[in-house]
């Protein structure tokens, strides 16, 4: 990412990263996936598929999200919101 950032990522931008994100990796539609979807429960994305996840948001987002933080990130608003945090 570049050292310049233009603007602050959006809650908006993240989402719909998150949502190219785990339809490339979980295979569970972009359009089923909302910012109150828990990602094991509603949308069953396994805990491997979650590590994927989290490390291809890291490298889109250019953030650094620890694995402490991974298991409190229960919910694509969880995500969004840490990103969104992270990227500041």
């Amino acid at each position: 990412m570049k050292e310049e950032k233009a603007m602050a990522l959006t809650e908006a931008d993240v989402l719909a990263g998150i949502k190219e994100i785990v339809e490339e990796i979980a295979g569970i539609p972009a359009a089923s996936i909302e910012l109150g979807k828990n990602f094991t429960d509603d949308l069953e994305v396994d805990s491997l598929s979650m590590v994927e996840v989290v490390v291809e948001c890291e490298n889109r987002f250019g953030v650094k999200i620890p694995d402490e933080k991974v298991t409190e990130l229960a919910t694509v608003g969880d995500a969004v919101n840490f990103i969104v945090e992270a990227a500041k």
